[in-house]
């Protein structure tokens, strides 16, 4: 463990353990070292007071405690002295003994008091208050606790951080030593979540290096779970050479025959669609074929509609006091007669209105009907337009979690919905692992209408749900088209249609809800972007800054990307102030009042909402530090009304929010967007990822960059290339 330019080495004895959460071994503890007292923090679990450590880690300043050290690697020896028996025992460390038992104990067995403990109990029981069978206890958790502690330090020898150390003793136990010296790539399972290339430094160090198999294996997994954070669902066999030469140095031989090897052990799924071969991971797999197979059950035995009179929708009209053109008159048919629907349509062409019809005509059937969408602001928005209660999916099919943190639904086919009416809006952003979950608990003979804009950009997960359902020909879709003449009015609208139809949208405008301003560069776009937020639009609107005004960025990188502009916008809108406490992550620092993003799905986190309480914060998911515990080493955050208290470990999972990319923004609509739209990457320069950012504005829309390149995003027509099977299994089931 030898110190480097990145880390520095400490060494002392701990004085106390000031805070510790045993879930996660998270630590704050005094350390004496050279007769200083210094705060270190850090996953430090098991460790007590009178301990000697040799830590490796970081200095850093909190602007409330001041100089503390972040430990990532330990070594520790226990106590030897009599003194630091004391301390030790005292402080908790060994179930049933307390500080008065502690100082009986050691006065009784000095620096032999380990020995007494693991190996020579029945000397316990000489002392008054310890009885045989306490005596015993004692010493079963002393030689438990200790067995632990060799696995651990045994594990820290590879380099492993404690969180990697807990994590493969939870998953192997007393074998993990013996586990991870013989195969470390076990590391890289979903259950522990090292990463592969982690897993590669720990191969390194160990005192054999594994079996190449197990590096080539691990290394394919590892591919393949790339993929599917970039939306595939599955990888055709050919395309698995070059990453598996480039990563792994792999020819096509030896990649082809451990190909075989994981298929025939089932850790891979093959399957042959149109005479191409295509690769899974088993679980998504199982998520797309179900899905097929809900879907085709629904298709073969639909739900006891019946025909829409026009007697019924003129009522309707009537009460609303609105006309519904063809397409929505079809649409609401459709739902009623058949039970399953798709609706689709831009901006402007009466989705919502048309949604409340058959709303309004399911209720007036005696329906019970369940509204869902993908996210918090995306049901939010759903409720107001409708007036009904609408619920995130993941709510709505209680969702809790494992002991290893993965998602289980309480609503399934074993417990499904008491509804026999499900309308789900803004699918083109649900993935298919949360698709298949929500058809399974759907009860036979549920109608299901599914809301979408096939436009848009598909799913942050994995899948191209809505447009394989489409494109497989086999569901009832209605499109909406017309414009109605009240959303004419809006340049938005307008313009999102025109991208769509690969026109140029109207830049020359001033007067209306969008606005275009000519920068040349991406160090232009993104000073101006910072005084639009800061000063222009909130000064000629009254927006707020920070629930109003939202800015969409193509990329992360470069002068006009999210990392730059939340750099640039937290200095302007939150800058430090000796009102506002702030803590500093890896990531950097978040102070009181800033617009954080979580950034990956989290069913741990509780949240309350007044009597309401909860769990689960979602990736995309955007609040509002409001308060910052740096004794507690929390942080207090509101989402949308749902306040969620967060251990600083967790602050990984957050990003400042000032920007976020267009992908992250899907399901969420905002007041007023700014996007800045220069030097912007050509790989990102398309076109539904223009018009998935002008969608996002609700009452305006300001671009800052350059007429060229929205042009060339016009013109781009190119679709992001997904590789997924629902439309081909479904295809197949019926």
């Amino acid at each position: 463990m030898p110190e480097t330019e990145d880390r520095k080495e400490l060494r002392g004895n701990v004085e106390d353990v000031t805070f510790r959460r045993e879930d996660n071994g998270f630590t704050v503890l005094e350390l004496m070292s050279e007769g200083e007292l210094v705060t270190v923090v850090g996953v430090l679990p098991r460790i007590n007071a009178g301990e000697e450590l040799r830590l490796l880690g970081t200095w850093d300043y909190h602007p409330s405690f001041g100089r503390q050290f972040k430990a990532e690697l330990c070594e520790h020896k226990l106590p030897a002295t009599s003194a630091d028996l004391l301390k030790y025992l005292s402080s908790g460390a060994v179930k049933g003994i307390g500080p008065v038992t502690a100082v009986k104990i050691v006065e009784a067995f000095g620096e032999n008091t380990f020995d007494v403990l693991e190996n020579d109990p029945v000397r316990l029981s000489k002392i008054k208050g310890i009885s045989p069978a306490k005596a015993k206890n004692i010493s079963a958790e002393f030689k438990a606790q200790f067995a632990v502690r060799e696995v651990m330090i045994a594990l820290e020898r590879f380099g492993m951080t404690y969180s990697e150390c807990l994590g493969a003793y939870k998953a192997f136990g007393a074998s993990s030593v013996e586990t991870i010296t013989r195969n470390p790539y076990l590391l890289c399972s979903e259950l522990i979540g090292v990463g592969f290339e982690r897993a590669d430094q720990i191969a390194a160090v160990l005192p054999e290096p594994p079996m190449e198999s197990y590096r080539l294996h691990a290394g394919i997994l590892h591919i393949l779970r790339h993929n599917l954070s970039n939306g595939h669902t599955c990888i055709p066999r050919e395309k698995m050479y070059a990453p598996c030469y480039e990563l792994l140095g792999s020819g096509m031989e030896n990649t082809d025959a451990a190909l075989n090897t994981l298929t025939a052990q089932r850790q891979i799924i093959a399957k042959t669609i149109e005479g191409r071969e295509f690769l899974f991971l088993p679980n998504i797999y199982l998520a797309e074929k179900n899905a097929a197979d809900r879907i085709a059950v629904i298709l073969r035995f639909p739900p006891a509609g019946r025909a829409a009179l026009d007697k019924d929708i003129e009522k309707v009209e009537t009460a609303r006091g609105i006309r519904y053109e063809g397409k929505q008159r079809e649409a609401i048919v459709t739902a009623v007669k058949k039970g399953i629907l798709i609706l689709t349509g831009g901006p402007g062409t009466g989705k919502t209105t048309t949604i409340n019809a058959i709303l309004k005509l399911f209720e007036s059937d005696g329906l019970d009907v369940t509204l869902a969408a993908p996210t918090g602001r995306a049901a939010k928005r759903m409720s107001e337009v409708t007036g009904r209660e609408a619920k995130t999916i993941h709510r709505l099919l209680e969702c809790e979690w494992d002991a290893n943190d993965r998602a289980v639904f309480n609503r399934n086919a074993r417990n499904p919905l008491s509804s026999n009416a499900v309308i789900v809006d803004e699918l083109s952003m649900v993935d298919i692992s949360l698709f298949s979950s929500l058809l399974e608990a759907l009860p036979l003979g549920c109608r299901l209408v599914m809301v979408g804009d096939s436009d848009q950009l598909p799913p942050v997960g994995a899948g191209n749900v809505l447009h394989d359902l489409i494109a497989s020909g086999l569901l009832p879709v209605v499109e909406l088209k017309e414009i109605f003449r009240q959303a004419m009015e809006s340049l938005i609208v307008m313009n999102a249609h025109r991208i769509v139809r690969g026109e140029m949208p109207e830049l020359r405008q001033k007067d209306k809800d969008f606005f275009f301003i000519q920068r040349a560069s991406a160090c232009e776009a993104a000073g101006l972007v910072g005084e639009l937020c800061s000063k222009r639009l909130p000064a000629a609107y009254g927006y707020d800054p920070f629930r109003d005004i939202q800015v969409l960025c193509p990329s992360r990188k470069g002068e006009a990307g999210t990392k730059n502009l939340n750099k640039l916008l937290q200095e302007r809108l939150n800058p430090p102030h000796k009102s506002k406490k702030e803590a500093v992550f890896r990531n950097g620092a978040l102070r009181e009042g800033d617009k954080v993003m979580q950034i990956k799905n989290n069913y741990d986190i509780v949240w309350t909402k007044g009597d309401e309480n909860g769990a689960g914060v979602f990736n995309g998911d955007i609040g509002i530090v409001t308060r910052i515990d740096t004794t507690g080493q929390t942080m207090t955050i509101e989402f949308d009304e749902r306040e969620v208290s967060y251990p600083f470990e967790a602050a990984a999972e957050l990003e400042l929010a000032y920007a976020v990319t267009v992908h992250k923004s899907q399901g969420n609509e905002f007041e007023a967007v700014v996007m800045p739209a220069a030097g912007v990457s050509g790989r990102l320069a398309y076109r539904n990822l223009l018009y998935t950012a002008v969608t996002r504005a609700k009452k305006l829309m300001v671009i800052v960059g350059a007429r060229s390149q929205i042009q060339a995003m016009v013109e781009n027509d190119r679709q992001t290339k997904r590789y997924s099977a629902l439309r081909a299994f479904l295809t197949e089931a019926m």
